[in-house]
């Protein structure tokens, strides 16, 4: 390979990393959907057999296996979760350097 490579140090989210708007939307709902899939893997769970558990259309287990989750809202990703019997906690901490200012 000819000349060096650029070494760059991301920001902890591809989102961000390539400019998208809703930065912190997406990886939630990646994650999200990550967990999703995880959970789908662990107990042997075709996307027809999930639908049938939670009461989501199959297609929807598709898209989210596929990481197309434009039609997909936090909301509705947490409750598919919640139908797999999975308990959901988000935490909402302060940005470095981000101090809360009171008029």
């Amino acid at each position: 390979m000819k000349g060096k490579l650029e070494t760059v140090k991301g920001s902890g989210n591809v989102f961000r990393d390539f400019g998208y708007q809703n930065a912190d939307v997406e990886q939630l709902k990646s994650q999200l959907a990550a967990d999703i899939i995880r959970i789908l893997d662990e107990q042997k769970l075709s996307a027809r057999k999930a639908a049938t558990k939670t009461g989501f259309d199959h297609a929807d287990f598709s898209r989210i296996r596929n990481a197309d989750l434009g039609r997909f809202t936090i909301d509705r990703l947490v409750t598919v979760l919640n139908r797999l019997n999975q308990h959901v906690e988000i935490k909402v901490t302060p940005a470095q350097g981000q101090h809360l200012q009171t008029a």
